[in-house]
């Protein structure tokens, strides 16, 4: 996804490493967040374009509009997702799915249907009875 920033880089980065000051301040503030709109930010794989800086009055900071390619991570409802079992316990069980914490009641889950143990550590499946 091509997403779009205004970024503010004080005056003490300014210099031969402009570029890579603005970039690595990039990847620190995005990476690791979630919006609504877009999901989780997963990682900065691109740099499109940064446009000319513009300085603030007052302050010596300057702002670029940075224009960046990105992983996101956005699951929707009815999306069904491949997750890792974490804690079950008699009320459900919770489950990670990236950067998604997942938990799924028992009354969810249709009495046909049971928690199994696999032989593989962390692993749950349903299995249906009847």
């Amino acid at each position: 996804m091509v997403l779009e920033r205004n970024m503010q880089l004080h005056p003490r980065h300014f210099g031969r490493n402009l570029r890579e000051n603005l970039v690595s301040k990039l990847m620190k503030d995005v990476e690791g967040t979630c919006s609504g709109r877009h999901g989780f930010v997963a990682a900065i794989t691109g740099i499109e374009n940064i446009g000319k800086g513009l300085i603030r009055d007052g302050t010596g900071f300057v702002t670029f509009p940075v224009k960046y390619q990105c992983v996101v991570f956005r699951p929707f409802k009815g999306e069904i997702l491949e997750a890792v079992v974490t804690m079950v316990n008699k009320m459900g069980f919770f489950a990670e799915a990236g950067p998604v914490q997942i938990f799924v009641s028992n009354h969810l889950i249709p009495d046909d249907m049971e928690f199994q143990s696999g032989d593989i550590p962390n692993y749950t499946y349903f299995r249906w009875i009847g």
